[in-house]
């Protein structure tokens, strides 16, 4: 997917909430400022330097963007912190003109590196910019890409809860089945239906458009791709309805029609008790199917939101894990349960 990071806020903050992917574009860019409380920090200066333009049009995009670039780590320093900084000036054996005349100023504003990128993914004017954008989405692409052994179709396999999630998952798409074949006068085509049914309530597409989206192929299983919470709120779906078409069948004392099991469904679906729940899943599949899958769910487009660094940390980070490396770790306990019997 093409990305036009000027236009677009939401893939911004992805970037630059990406921890493992900015230190890759930090080692890549090799930008040299001032060395300031274990960061490198650069001045406006500097900056419209770096991206060969006006210092007013730097100035601009702060007017602008203040509450982006403030979030992402520019700051304006007084007192005693813009003492240390010119002092850190001063060590540098440089020229006081490169940073403009700040030997009086009460005031100074500072990019760190993440508010640098910030900047550059702003800044329209700047050829520069423009070629450090096309870097930084390579890079993010790339740094995704190794992170996960070459691909994010499974990324949701990393998360430790999702194990937990598809084994239990399993058991109450069991009970679902058990109950349309027990409780249902239809033909085997009921269990695709009612399986939509429950996708559309969720996450606003059938298995067949969902699949489009994440370009599975024919034997890729349509739910091995699911996060754990969207696992969690289906099996929750499964567990409820599957118990009520039982308890509608045995007060009846016959199997139910497809209209009747329509009508049920459509009951279930608008009780309260789902909309929190529901909300929270079509966040995470969209937000996290853009960020980590480059996959835009055009149902739920409204739902999207930057991820966070913890859930960089989560699918990325040194406590997700390949599926086949907790399967192991998981028979591992198993044996050692077995054992102590």
């Amino acid at each position: 997917m093409n990305k036009d990071l000027t236009n677009s806020a939401i893939d911004r903050q992805n970037i630059l909430n990406n921890p493992y992917a900015i230190a890759e574009i930090e080692k890549a860019a090799g930008v040299r400022g001032i060395p300031f409380e274990g960061k490198t920090v650069l001045l406006k200066e500097q900056v419209a330097a770096f991206f060969e333009v006006t210092l007013r049009t730097v100035e601009n995009y702060l007017e602008q963007n203040a509450k982006e670039l403030a979030l992402n780590g520019y700051e304006v320093l007084k007192g005693k912190r813009l003492k240390d900084l010119k002092l850190s000036i001063q060590a540098l054996d440089v020229p006081e003109t490169d940073f403009g005349n700040i030997i009086k100023t009460p005031q100074l504003g500072i990019f760190d590196f993440r508010a640098f990128l910030n900047l550059a993914m702003l800044v329209s004017e700047s050829e520069r910019a423009k070629l450090l954008r096309q870097a930084i989405l390579d890079i993010v692409i790339d740094t995704i890409n190794r992170r996960t052994g070459g691909g994010t179709k499974y990324i949701n396999q990393r998360d430790e809860d999702f194990l937990h999630s598809a084994f239990a998952e399993e058991d109450y798409r069991k009970q679902f089945t058990d109950a349309l074949k027990d409780c249902v006068d239809m033909g085997n085509f009921k269990y695709a239906v009612y399986t939509d049914k429950i996708y559309v309530s969720i996450f606003r597409e059938k298995a067949q458009e969902y699949r489009k989206i994440l370009k599975l192929e024919k034997k890729d299983c349509v739910r091995a791709t699911f996060y754990a919470e969207v696992l969690d709120l289906i099996a929750s779906y499964e567990c409820g309805f599957g118990d009520l078409l039982r308890q509608e069948a045995q007060s009846k004392s016959r199997k139910l029609s497809s209209w009747e099991v329509d009508d049920l469904f459509k009951a279930f679906e608008s009780q309260a008790h789902w909309k929190p729940l529901i909300e929270k899943a079509r966040m995470k599949m969209a937000s996290r199917d853009l960020a980590f899958r480059d996959a835009l769910h055009l149902q739920l487009k409204e739902h999207v939101t930057p991820i966070q660094r913890d859930e960089y940390e989560r699918f990325l980070g040194d406590k997700s894990k390949e599926l086949a490396e907790r399967l192991e770790e998981a028979k591992d306990v198993m044996k050692r349960l077995k054992e102590r019997e």
